[in-house]
């Protein structure tokens, strides 16, 4: 069982659940894979539209969310413990080379951010923790306590985007020279004592808590392992939709579809439109935001970003994975 919410945890939401069920096109016998279950709204909206002979596998490297998953008793269904970046190894144990279509929902869950001891937020205070998978890795206390400050200064920076990077990191090394950094409100006090202006409405700690919840999850390198792994399980005419929640993970999505939907040719090359090779790759409309009536009703929604494309029948050339930066997030 999962285990009950908190008092001030809310039920979780999944978002642009319409946009991503007509994003997917759904066949009724096809197989399909929910990469990010959380606590199952996007896979209760695909078993609805499936039919006897469909399927649906899901994947979550969070055990609560692995948890929350048996109440969904369907035979349709199944659930596997692991990471995005594990997709072809999860497709193998499930006995299944192709799909007709992928879903990804990336970053933290309602659920993950509204329980202290998980450790995400600043909001209530808990062990400094921020691991999906606390089975798993180094927390952020394990990590702080150890980083050398050019270090923690590059990630806040990077990961947080936070302008204030610099002056944080000298204060996150000073105050745990005095003592162990282990608490959420504890961080949270050191930052706002080392952030002097702040966005309206902003917790000075935001950016922090992000940068470190990323870095701890290497939430960017796992978006950058999956894609590759996801065009190639995909079969012709199967969909990839990935709903992305800052602008770090979308540049990653863009630029993996841009790449895989162009022909690598010299821009020069003097070529009709009809006599360029095939692409792997075809976009789907224009990314998508959440409608204002979802926002209102579900503020999360506001940064959510869905963007689609669907495989071709083009033979997918492996050095295509070659001209996609790896770091392609940080320019």
């Amino acid at each position: 069982m999962a285990p009950p919410m908190s008092a001030t945890s809310r039920p979780h939401r999944a978002v642009l659940v319409a946009e991503a069920l007509e994003a997917l096109a759904l066949r009724a016998d096809g197989i399909y894979v929910d990469g990010t279950f959380g606590r199952g709204g996007h896979s209760r909206a695909i078993l609805e539209r499936l039919g006897p002979r469909g399927r649906l596998i899901a994947i979550d490297r969070d055990p609560d969310a692995v948890a929350a998953a048996g109440a969904i008793r369907d035979a349709r269904f199944s659930i596997v413990h692991a990471r995005i970046s594990e997709l072809s190894a999860v497709l193998e144990r499930c006995n299944t080379n192709k799909t007709n279509g992928m879903l990804f929902d990336l970053g933290v869950s309602s659920p993950q951010l509204d329980d202290p001891a998980r450790g995400f937020s600043f909001r209530a205070d808990g062990p400094l923790d921020m691991r999906m998978d606390p089975t798993r890795g180094v927390s952020a206390a394990e990590w702080l306590a150890t980083a050398a400050e050019p270090d923690i200064r590059e990630a806040i920076g990077g990961y947080g985007e936070e302008r204030f990077a610099k002056q944080i990191a000298k204060a996150i090394v000073a105050a745990r020279g005095r003592e162990p950094i282990r608490r959420t409100k504890q961080l949270a006090e050191i930052v706002a004592a080392a952030v002097r202006t702040r966005e309206a409405g902003q917790d000075p700690a935001t950016r922090t808590f992000q940068a470190l919840r990323i870095l701890v999850n290497l939430e960017l390198e796992e978006v950058s392992l999956m894609l590759p792994q996801a065009l190639e399980r995909l079969a012709a005419g199967g969909r990839l939709a990935v709903i992305s929640f800052h602008s770090l993970e979308d540049r990653i999505v863009k630029r993996f579809f841009a790449a895989a939907s162009k022909p690598d040719l010299p821009r020069d090359l003097p070529l009709r439109a009809s006599e360029l090779p095939p692409s792997p790759l075809r976009l789907v409309g224009r990314a998508q935001r959440a409608s204002s009536a979802e926002i209102a009703a579900n503020p999360r929604a506001r940064s959510a970003l869905l963007r689609v494309a669907e495989r071709t029948a083009a033979a997918l050339d492996h050095n295509l994975f070659n001209r996609i930066e790896p770091d392609a997030w940080r320019s």
